[in-house]
């Protein structure tokens, strides 16, 4: 066990993630625009078979609750205290449009699209059909969105400002990553801003809000296991589940999780990185005196799962680990397009 401890340690350095094989022929070393127009180009081939009917059977499959394999987690729900609408999880079965029942939300809504992606039935197939943008949800919940666009907000899920729409604290990155699926798969007919409102980042068409959506909601289980069936029985993968941080280097804004490590470390591994007190059960302060200032960090688990995740304020740059569990983590500390990781203890 001890052996196995150690190795672990010493991978603390390397990515945490493999990258997928899907990705071989896409030049992951292009950014902007470029790596838009390569992943759009990857992810364009899929099924024209798959129909809207296919999506009933696939959510079983892809959002299936990882605590309980009779149930579908479902979006925008956030508890099972006894009210259907807010529920989060539910029996498989229970798909319909009655009470209690879910029903199949097109995240990117219908009438948003450019031109709308029209009428449905159980026979249509294209963008209608795509089951990256198909998720399961309560049938009140999901008639209570709507087509309403996306704004930011907090807490559970439901509505924010002049008829927008919050999909929650839990689900807010998997939406995000929705959106950036969209908008690269079908170009300008999925806008961010279609679906979406706030300012956009500077010089692109994301919307802010669903970069910074990316980068504080991590992957979750849930989402990791829609990819792997997605390929096989749709014929494509939503990039920015296997690697947020591909958004970051297409439109910029806050630096998201990289399961790949793809962002280069050997300057920074040589500049003067510390973290002080190393083991402790409050905060760990960080001292960066390096020409490259530590702007975000992150705390993984050794099943190489994010747990934390924040950006740093200037006059002060502490990691506050007191809701942690004792045990070993690694820190991950980003400065531009730099990082190092640390190993820590929390007691």
């Amino acid at each position: 066990m001890k052996r196995i401890f150690t190795l672990l340690l010493l991978a603390g350095l390397c990515p945490l993630f493999a990258q997928q094989s899907y990705y071989n022929d896409v030049d992951l070393t292009l950014t902007g625009q470029n790596l838009y127009f390569a992943l759009q180009q990857k992810i364009e081939y899929a099924s024209n078979s798959f129909d809207y009917g296919d999506n009933k059977e696939s959510m079983k499959i892809t959002d299936e609750d990882p605590a309980n394999p009779n149930n579908v987690l479902l979006l925008y729900g956030y508890d099972n205290s006894g009210s259907c609408t807010t529920d989060r999880s539910r029996n498989k079965n229970n798909f319909g449009g009655g009470n209690c029942e879910y029903n199949r939300e097109h995240t990117f809504a219908r009438s948003n699209a450019n031109p709308p992606m029209g009428s449905v039935n159980n026979g249509s197939t294209g963008i209608v059909a795509d089951p990256h943008n198909i998720r399961p949800s309560d049938q009140q919940m999901n008639n209570d969105r709507g087509s309403k666009k996306f704004a930011d907000g907090s807490g559970h899920a439901g509505n924010v400002g002049s008829g927008n729409w919050y999909p929650g604290d839990e689900w807010k990155g998997d939406v995000a990553r929705i959106m950036m699926y969209m908008y690269t798969r079908y170009g300008d007919r999925c806008k961010p801003s279609l679906n979406g409102a706030g300012p956009l980042q500077s010089g692109t068409d994301m919307l802010q809000v669903y970069l910074q959506w990316n980068a504080d909601d991590p992957v979750t289980d849930l989402e990791d296991q829609r990819n792997p069936y997605l390929e096989t029985a749709y014929g494509n993968r939503n990039p920015f589940i296997d690697n947020p941080y591909l958004a970051t280097l297409i439109w910029g804004g806050p630096v998201a999780e990289d399961r790949w490590g793809m962002m280069g470390t050997e300057t920074f591994l040589a500049e003067n990185i510390s973290v002080y007190p190393n083991p402790t059960s409050e905060i760990i302060w960080v001292s960066d005196n390096t020409s490259f200032a530590v702007e975000t960090y992150a705390i993984y688990d050794f099943s190489g799962r994010r747990i934390l995740f924040n950006t740093f304020n200037h006059s002060e740059k502490k990691v506050d680990v007191s809701a942690l569990k004792s045990g070993i983590y690694l820190l991950e500390l980003v400065a531009e397009s730099k990082k190092i990781t640390k190993k820590i203890v929390v007691q």
